[in-house]
């Protein structure tokens, strides 16, 4: 027997808003389901994994995900939220951008198996590009009226000056191509639920309004579902950064840095994000929580959400990269390890050390000189010369055995990195430019 999605939802904490008769209606019926994202980047970020594991725990429950990607309503932008009016996307970049996003859904969904819930990835674009504005206007636009869509919150903040350029015609229209990709939907795929982000609430009903008056009261009903927007325990938006968005692709965001972001979440967090972003079940969770109270200082909720998401996401290959990674500053690590990490995870890694840079010109000197001329690590030779003689000072995580040893170009971590120890927690990062 199938799970109930409804109530895996609300145990989750992923439940903001339903319309009357959803959960009935997917007890009583295998039920195709789509969510839909605009493609404004080549990769998804954490800020959209509410949503995906929404799809993830639908098809898991026995129903049909389907994604829906926003070609057509990609080239406008979505009022709902937002201050400002996005650029438009060529037609080339939105392509591409839903290329890549596929290839990141398909880490959560089942695409390739012959179930009958394997789940779809459709394209708006494909249904709109060849939809005159005539024949929008005839067969949508008369169906919703100017005072239905003027009443929507994500219309009237922008009308009532929270927005410094107002609303162009271009974003309203926004909720009725959405209502549209569900009234195609439910005729083409037999789509009868929408999930989304609870600021989608009433896009997503402008949606289930649409199909009721176009297809009239005796059609099969259709419903709306949203999940709420996910904070940090300080209320700021979550998956945000001081350098940005946490991005899926390993190229905007290392595997380390992805997998420190949930290692580094407060314990009111990592229980909730546990809950919405792993499919671990109810009774593994709550064991996991109650350990963690046990002894809050081991951070296994941290950990273990750490881990899960980032196998969901990377792979277990670059878990076990990151925990390695994570392990440098504070474990045992050696010059060989330094060596085996990727650039980006090298940076990654000592972000935030004090950073020299250095001319090639400079090596082939003795190290003294480097550490104290160059580079201001030590204030003068003799404090150096009696660190390195108590056995204080590392180059690349290997004890300093002289203070006036020649550096050469063979002691660089990726040709151009020299990392210094000073004591146990004291690092600096010297880079060598050509």
């Amino acid at each position: 027997m199938n799970k109930n999605f409804v109530e895996e939802l609300k145990w989750r904490g992923m439940l903001a808003q339903i319309m009357p008769g959803t959960e009935e209606y997917l007890n009583e019926n295998i039920v195709s389901a789509y969510l839909g994202t605009d493609p404004t980047a080549d990769s998804l970020h954490i800020g959209h994994l509410c949503g995906v594991m929404m799809l993830r725990h639908l098809q898991h429950c026995g129903h049909k995900p389907i994604a829906l990607v926003g070609g057509a309503t990609g080239m406008i932008g979505d009022p709902s939220g937002k201050n400002l009016e996005r650029n438009l996307l060529d037609e080339t970049t939105l392509r591409h951008n839903q290329e890549c996003i596929k290839r990141q859904l398909a880490k959560f969904l089942d695409f390739e198996s012959d179930a009958p819930n394997r789940a779809e990835l459709v394209n708006n674009y494909d249904w709109m590009k060849d939809f005159s504005f005539l024949d929008f206007a005839r067969e949508v636009g008369k169906h919703i009226t100017v005072n239905y869509m003027m009443a929507k919150d994500s219309v009237q903040q922008r009308l009532n000056g929270t927005a410094r350029d107002g609303l162009s015609f271009t974003e309203f229209t926004y909720q009725l191509l959405q209502g549209y990709d569900f009234l195609h939907l439910y005729r083409s795929h037999g789509v009868r639920l929408q999930l989304g982000g609870n600021d989608q609430w009433g896009n997503m009903t402008t949606g289930t309004e649409l199909i009721r008056r176009t297809l009239g009261s005796e059609a099969e009903p259709a419903f709306a579902l949203t999940c709420p927007l996910i904070t940090k325990a300080d209320g700021k938006k979550f998956g945000k950064t001081e350098s940005g968005n946490i991005w899926l692709d390993p190229k905007r965001t290392s595997p380390y840095r992805f997998y420190q972001f949930w290692l580094n979440t407060g314990d009111e967090e990592a229980e909730r994000y546990i809950k919405i972003f792993t499919s671990l079940d109810r009774e593994t969770i709550e064991t996991l929580v109650e350990e963690h109270k046990q002894d809050p200082g081991r951070r296994m909720l941290q950990k273990r959400l750490a881990e899960e998401v980032t196998v969901m996401v990377h792979s277990q290959a670059d878990l076990d990269a990151a925990i390695e990674a994570s392990n440098i500053l504070f474990g045992k690590a050696t010059k060989e390890g330094l060596q085996k990490l990727d650039e980006q995870t090298f940076l990654d890694v000592f972000d935030g050390v004090p950073h020299y840079e250095i001319t090639a010109d400079k090596l082939n000197r003795p190290v003294v000189e480097l550490f104290t001329q160059d580079a201001d690590i030590f204030p003068s030779k003799g404090e150096m010369r009696k660190m390195v003689q108590g056995g204080g000072v590392s180059l690349n995580k290997e004890k300093l055995q002289a203070f006036d040893r020649i550096i050469t170009t063979e002691d660089l971590i990726a040709g151009k990195y020299l990392l210094v120890q000073k004591g146990k927690k004291n690092y600096f990062l010297l880079t060598v430019k050509a």
